[in-house]
């Protein structure tokens, strides 16, 4: 059966926060799975990262994590200093993931978030460079436990993965178990012609599914074709994880970084919303 799941910056402005709170949340509220910020546990001590998974363990959640890398860490880059940086540092995420029992790490593993191509800079050299350094780190995610989920992601916010039919191509040169794409029902409604015949597209390389309405308010309060996504899921025999990633908050750096320059719905009840939403999705996409 699959799991429901939700990205626990729903509840915060900040990306860098204590989870356990959340875990304890998403439990009551009817969840399987959170999703939190893997740069986070990077620089958290071995002792703080086995709370986390204690208490997970305890609440009867399943952690998985996600990952937007910093033009720092970019390992799509053509500077090489940059490039490095960035297997180092995904490495480091590998590791600490690996350490608190594996799982998924999804988000522009494969490059930088965001990023648009510069003027006159050819696609194609970024695209060289992240399967060069996507190569590297497959390598360690399999020596973890650890499944690296590429996004697809709009063309506002990437350049390098902007459909399903790209992610594929890109997961068939990778070549590795540990490299897999991840597929994202918001990003998906600008890019795809078709969001059921991209899922079925992906089969078997579909290996995670963020679930957002068109506007991303939680599932279940927008337009998307649920039914539709749901047939394609069964068609695939997909059996990952479904976790929303709805963002009605304006401010901090969240809101800033995801665009949300106002409150997408007016004096909210977020637990009130999760609760509603994880119903909506077990009765109509588990």
């Amino acid at each position: 059966m699959r799991k429901v799941g939700i990205y626990y910056a729903f509840w915060s402005t900040e990306w860098d926060v204590d989870f356990i709170p959340y875990i304890k949340k998403v439990s009551k509220l009817g969840f399987d799975q959170l999703e939190i910020n893997g740069g986070t546990i990077v620089d958290m001590t071995p002792v703080d990262r086995q709370m986390i998974v204690n208490e997970a363990k305890k609440n009867g959640i399943t952690l998985s994590y996600g990952i937007g890398l910093t033009a720092d860490k970019d390992v799509s880059s053509l500077d090489e200093k940059i490039r490095l940086n960035g297997i180092k540092f995904m490495t480091k995420m590998i590791e600490a993931v690996g350490e608190m029992g594996g799982g998924t790490i999804c988000g522009t593993v494969y490059s930088t978030w965001p990023k648009q191509l510069p003027k006159g800079a050819n696609r194609l050299d970024y695209y060289n460079q992240s399967i060069k350094s996507m190569k590297v780190l497959s390598k360690v995610a399999e020596e973890h436990n650890v499944i690296l989920l590429c996004e697809v992601i709009n063309r506002f916010e990437q350049f390098l993965l902007n459909t399903c039919e790209q992610a594929v191509d890109y997961c068939k040169k990778i070549n590795s178990p540990s490299c897999k794409i991840l597929l994202d029902t918001f990003h998906m409604n600008i890019e795809e012609d078709s969001i059921p015949d991209a899922i079925r597209l992906a089969g078997d390389f579909l290996g995670g599914i963020h679930l957002g309405e068109n506007n991303r308010r939680p599932v279940g309060m927008g337009k998307m074709p649920w039914k539709e996504i749901k047939a394609a899921l069964d068609d695939i025999n997909y059996q990952g994880a479904l976790i929303e990633e709805p963002f009605i908050k304006a401010g901090g750096q969240v809101g800033q970084d995801i665009a949300v320059w106002r409150d997408i719905i007016n004096n909210p009840d977020l637990d009130k919303l999760a609760s509603y939403s994880a119903t909506y999705i077990r009765e109509n996409l588990v």
